[in-house]
């Protein structure tokens, strides 16, 4: 089942204001990824002492094991995940198949810059009611990632430079953006922020980024 476009859209290939991160569909998987995505928020949030848990672990078990039973080898899996050059749905940050993602859809507009809105919970959670620095980080990165897709280069994470303003609030919607901003050969540097409702700058990176053709080029 073909559920994303077999290529990434660009600036240059697609209309401005295009998804360009995978985003939820009425299809099984992501209904029962968005089930999983409640579990995991209830079983934080339930009292620990009033809810059954004996129970909950007996049906989750159920699960586990009946999915495990339909699940090919771990390797094919890996593969079927970054076939092609397509948007992944895997990923922990914007993949809808991944119950540890937000998941954050992005959306690249005429500027060349991409951005989303997301609202972080529990799970997300580092210091009470705000969202942990990792998973700050983690947002940037990947939007930083997807900014230079957008702007037709495709490059690996060499170094992020996370700089935290302020703490980042849980609960609220946050705007997550990024653009790439100069390119020296394959030395690409893209910079981003998450930002409140208000336009408050919460968290902010300067990525520098390495072109993966770069790495094949004969000598």
């Amino acid at each position: 089942m073909n559920l994303e476009p077999p290529v990434r859209p660009t600036l240059a290939t697609a209309p401005h204001d295009s998804v360009v991160t995978s985003s939820p569909r009425d299809v099984p998987v992501d209904r029962a990824t968005a089930a999983a995505r409640r579990v995991i928020e209830a079983l934080m949030r339930t009292d620990r002492r009033a809810a059954n848990l004996d129970r909950v672990t007996a049906v989750l078990d159920t699960i586990a094991d009946h999915l495990d039973q339909h699940a090919p080898p771990v390797a094919d899996r890996l593969i079927d995940m970054w076939r092609g050059e397509g948007i992944t749905r895997h990923d922990p940050a914007t993949g809808v198949e991944n119950p540890l993602a937000p998941p954050l859809v992005l959306t690249g507009r005429a500027d060349g810059s991409v951005d989303g809105v997301v609202t972080l919970t529990i799970p997300y959670q580092g210091p009470p009611g705000h969202v942990h620095g990792g998973v700050a980080a983690q947002l940037l990165d990947h939007t930083l990632g997807v900014a230079n897709m957008w702007a037709g280069r495709k490059g690996a994470t060499a170094q992020l430079n996370v700089r935290y303003h302020r703490p980042t609030p849980l609960f609220e919607p946050l705007t997550v953006c990024g653009r790439l901003v100069s390119e020296d050969g394959a030395k690409i540097n893209t910079v981003g922020d998450i930002r409140t409702a208000d336009g408050t700058v919460c968290v902010s990176a300067q990525g520098l980024f390495i072109d993966q053709s770069a790495f094949a080029r004969p000598r």
